[in-house]
Order: C-alpha cells, then sequence, then structure tokens
C-alpha cells in the first residue's frame, strides 16, 4: 500500500504519528500547500517510508499527478471539506482508492431551509457511486471518528446487540479546557462553524431525511469516565446521512455537547455575517469572513500542551432484544488528553479523529474490508475494525442503560 495524504493539520500530523507505529503500508506521501508544515509532520515521526511534498486540493488534476508520482494505491483526505469534491475526483482519476473524514458540503433548501433538505452532505459523492463501481475503486467515505467510529458503532449494534432498533442517536461530548483561551476550538473553525450552523438534519423511517432549526432539541446526556453530564443539540452531520443506507432504524440523529457559550458565540458569528465564506471587500482586499475568524483562533494543532480533560464520542441505541424487551445501550470511546499527548504528542480530539483512518486503511491492506463504490463505514463487517482498534491500544467501551 502506497499512501498519499493530502492535509497535515492537527489531524493529519497525528494521523502520521499512529501510522508510524505500523508495519502494514510501503510508503506514505504527506502533501499539503505549505511545505513546511508537510516537513514538520514528517519530521515528527521520523520514519524513511514518510516523504513531504506540496499540493493544490483544490485541483483535482494536481492530485491525480501527485498520484501518479508517486505510484499511489490509496488517498487519505485530511483537509477542510471545501476541498472533497476535487480530492475525490483527482484519486479516481488517477486510479486509486479514496478515503475521507468529512464528506462534500450540504447545501440548505432554498425556500424551507429548517422543514427540507436541500443538498445533502455526501450527495455530490453518492452521485459518483456508478463510476467508482465500474473503475473497480473504492471511496471509503467518512471514516473519522464521527462520521466513522460511530457509524462502526451503529453497525455492530444492530448486528450484535439488538434484534430490532428504534433509534440511533450519536452523541459527542467533552469536558476540555484550554488554559489560558476564553474560546479555542480543538477542531478546525471553519468545519465547526459549518456543520453547527447549517440546518441538522435528522432522518425518520417513515418520513425520511428533514431538517431542523440549528441546535435543536436540547437534551443533556451523561457520559462516562468521569465526564458526566453535557447539554447536547442537534447538529448537522454526515452519521444521519451515512447510518439510515445500511442500518434499519426508525429514527436517527446526531447531538453535539456544545454548551451553551460555545452556541452563543456561533450564533454571535451568524448574526455578524462572519460565517459567510464569500470574500468580502476590506480596504481593497478580498477576504472571507470564515477566514478571518479561523486566522484569529489558535491552531487545533498547537492547543494539546494547554489542554485538560476527556473527550467522548458515541453511538447511543434504543431497541429490542430477541426477546421482544426494550433496551438501551451507548457504545463509546473515550480519550484522556494527558494520556495522548503523553504517547503521541497530538491533542485528543485530533488523535481520536486520526487513528479510524489509519486502522481503516489496515483492513484495507489485509483484505478483511474489501469492495468498490462509493461507501460508509456501516458497509463494513464492524468486528474487525473494533478488534484492531483494541490492538492499537485505544479500547471501546458498552454502557447499558
Amino acid at each position: 500500500m502506497r499512501i498519499l495524504m493530502i492535509g497535515t493539520g492537527s489531524v493529519g500530523s497525528a494521523v502520521a504519528a499512529i501510522a508510524a507505529r505500523r508495519s502494514f503500508f510501503e510508503a506514505f506521501v504527506a502533501a499539503d500547500h505549505s511545505i513546511d508544515r508537510a516537513k514538520h509532520a514528517v519530521a515528527a515521526v521520523s520514519d524513511d517510508r514518510f516523504t513531504a511534498t506540496t499540493v493544490d486540493a483544490s485541483s483535482a488534476a494536481d492530485v491525480a499527478q501527485l498520484c501518479r508520482a508517486h505510484d499511489i494505491t490509496h488517498v487519505l483526505n485530511a483537509v477542510d471539506p471545501r476541498f472533497t469534491m476535487p480530492v475525490f475526483d483527482g484519486a479516481l482519476t488517477a486510479g486509486a482508492d479514496y478515503l475521507d473524514m468529512a464528506m462534500s458540503l450540504s447545501t440548505p433548501h432554498p425556500e424551507q431551509p429548517y422543514s427540507r433538505t436541500g443538498v445533502k452532505l455526501g450527495d455530490h459523492q453518492f452521485a459518483a457511486a456508478a463510476a467508482w463501481e465500474e473503475a473497480g475503486r473504492l471511496a471509503l467515505v467518512g471514516i473519522g471518528v464521527e462520521p466513522g467510529m460511530s457509524d462502526v458503532f451503529a453497525r455492530y449494534a444492530a448486528d450484535h446487540l439488538f434484534a430490532a432498533v428504534d433509534e440511533i442517536g450519536v452523541r459527542d461530548g467533552a469536558n476540555l479546557v484550554a488554559r489560558g483561551h476564553a474560546f479555542a476550538p480543538t477542531f478546525s473553525i471553519w468545519t465547526t462553524i459549518e456543520e453547527c450552523l447549517n440546518p441538522p438534519v435528522i432522518y425518520e423511517h417513515e418520513r425520511g431525511w428533514y431538517t431542523t432549526e440549528p441546535f435543536s432539541e436540547p437534551e443533556v446526556f451523561d457520559f462516562p469516565e468521569g465526564i458526566g453530564p453535557v447539554e447536547c443539540v442537534n447538529v448537522e452531520h454526515e452519521e444521519v446521512l451515512l447510518i439510515p443506507r445500511w442500518v434499519r432504524a426508525n429514527r436517527v440523529t446526531f447531538k453535539y455537547g456544545l454548551g451553551s457559550e460555545f452556541i452563543d458565540v456561533l450564533q454571535t458569528l451568524h448574526k455578524l455575517g462572519l460565517d459567510r465564506t464569500t470574500p468580502v471587500d476590506v480596504g481593497g482586499a478580498r477576504v472571507s469572513p470564515r477566514d478571518v475568524v479561523a486566522a484569529c483562533l489558535p491552531d487545533p494543532a498547537t492547543l494539546g500542551p494547554k489542554m485538560t480533560g476527556k473527550t467522548c464520542a458515541g453511538t447511543w441505541v434504543r431497541g429490542q432484544d430477541g426477546a421482544g424487551k426494550t433496551r438501551e445501550t451507548y457504545l463509546y470511546h473515550v480519550v484522556d488528553n494527558e494520556w495522548s499527548m503523553r504517547e503521541y504528542g497530538h491533542q485528543a480530539v485530533a488523535w481520536q479523529t486520526a487513528i479510524n483512518p489509519v486502522v481503516a486503511l489496515e483492513l484495507l491492506t489485509s483484505g478483511a474490508w474489501s469492495d468498490c463504490g462509493v461507501l460508509g463505514p456501516e458497509a463494513f463487517d464492524p468486528v474487525p475494525f473494533l478488534d484492531l482498534l483494541t490492538e492499537y491500544g485505544s479500547p471501546w467501551g458498552v454502557r447499558w442503560g
């Protein structure tokens, strides 16, 4: 396996650190628009299999050319989702398999954004499924932590824990604190704004996919391993668009534990128009307001030494067992920032996201996972993934309600 990873930010750098400890691949090319950032990610792992280079992630032709130059077999997309389609298309053009952690962007319904879907997350990618099947190539979409591990949990629960599933709810929460920062998102603010301010999507078996208001249906969810109760709200996320394609459930939601202060900041950015991506004129220069916000905030990759606490990603499931008795469970994965910094030198949220595509790549190499087309994690047997995740030294848990 010869891997091209595009993007060496907080998640991409963590991917390199995790992959360097495994032997399943022959070569790993780390590409970024900044050669200094790519070189930093490679230097940190000190492994001859890794090389650094530059790439224009907005150009499918540039991605394809880079694949051919390095005889790439698998492209891992670790950049902002605005670049998903060029990287996705470039991989197919070059005849490489593809993985990402965030799918193609959505566009709200032009007239009824808070009740009807417009272009959904991943629609552009699924529209190309036939081309990937005809080429005999695999695009494994949404294989981060959420989406990704959470989707694997959903498939595992449906296959092994329940006879019938009523509701699947992905729930994400943390008690992380970054010293010295009043507001410091632990993930890309560009992506955070996109998913939190777009209309959240809900799936119901009888109704299909529909949307609601941002931050709707607040609930307090009690997260395990000392994190405790966190208020969670509906947020647009890929799991709701992925899970129903392969797992039968009456209802699917995604709720994020943001907290009232975080929500207030996002709503203020929206009111001021600072969440927009269309450039505006500032003293003769054309700049994107969202890019300005991102430039004013600390790089998530630098926050690790200042952070304390844990992050939890997981999937809550309610359904019936073989005897028809209703029960519920929460399958989860917790990462302590102190541990991830000590063991890998990367903050918890980035590390938790990064481990999943590395596990998936190893499963594709071994043949434990194998298929073609545009597929989500739910399309594959979850057991090999969860077993290998544990072998990586990152166990998962199950809590029954």
